[in-house]
């Protein structure tokens, strides 16, 4: 069965906008996850960027105490990052790149070009009992290179795939590429997760990859929460103003 793992950073990046180094603050990413997984997600991904523009050192300790599924930690590979990694021990590490002036992951990680820094990383997560996955494009090289330095899964990323929904030929290309990796990824021995930019409308064409254990999502779940939640927050709201005890 395809797993889904749920990403939350977002709820992080609408707290800070708020509460930025405050400690606090409303939404709550773990009340977030933990309805995520009442809801029936397989587990939950947070990316703890270096620059902490929205999920928290406190917020990751947090999910590990409080979660009941499994923790992915998106990650870079610099040596902070990693040493808070080791004594978190999240049950998953998916390193990704990472850039101070992007939105969000903007692409894929290149193993082949820095397999000398990725290896001793990936062989240290691995002896504390943390799988390591790598967050890469569909690409063979990247592929063969994440099998060389023992990482146990990859993620592809599938943003140029979503990037495409205007352009059938080009979707269709994506697609292949996507397969191709897939299929290249399981013949090494690697398992294979993907995510960036799945949603509602093109999940349907991603079953077409094959070996898929897990999907990450996260954009699109919370977009479609803050749409299909609105009414209600608002209906709460409407009935806690009925009880102001003044009357003109």
């Amino acid at each position: 069965m395809l797993k889904l793992g749920v990403n939350i950073d977002h709820t992080a990046t609408l707290r800070e906008a708020r509460y930025k180094n405050r400690g606090f603050g409303e939404p709550d990413p773990i009340e977030i996850a933990l309805l995520c997984e009442q809801a029936g997600a397989h587990g939950i991904t947070a990316h703890l960027r270096e620059d902490r523009r929205h999920i928290q050192d406190r917020d990751v300790f947090s999910l590990r105490e409080k979660i009941r599924t499994r923790l992915n930690l998106e990650m870079a590979n610099v040596p902070e990052i990693v040493q808070l990694a080791l004594n978190l021990k999240p049950d998953n590490v998916c390193i990704v790149p990472e850039r101070r002036q992007e939105v969000t992951t903007e692409g894929g990680l290149d193993v082949k070009g820095q397999e000398k820094e990725l290896t001793p990383t990936v062989k240290q997560l691995r002896q504390a009992g943390i799988i390591v996955s790598l967050f890469i494009a569909p690409e063979p090289e990247q592929i063969e290179a994440s099998a060389r330095i023992g990482a146990e899964f990859i993620e592809l990323h599938t943003g140029a795939f979503a990037e495409t929904r205007d352009n059938p030929a080009e979707m269709e290309a994506e697609l292949q590429r996507l397969i191709e990796a897939a299929s290249l990824a399981h013949k090494l021995g690697l398992k294979v997760n993907a995510g960036h930019g799945i949603n509602y409308t093109n999940i349907k064409q991603i079953y077409r990859v094959p070996h898929l254990v897990e999907l990450n999502i996260g954009h699109s779940i919370i977009s479609r929460a803050v749409n299909i939640g609105i009414k209600c927050a608002v209906r709460e709201m409407l009935e806690l103003i009925k009880h102001y005890p003044f009357k003109e």
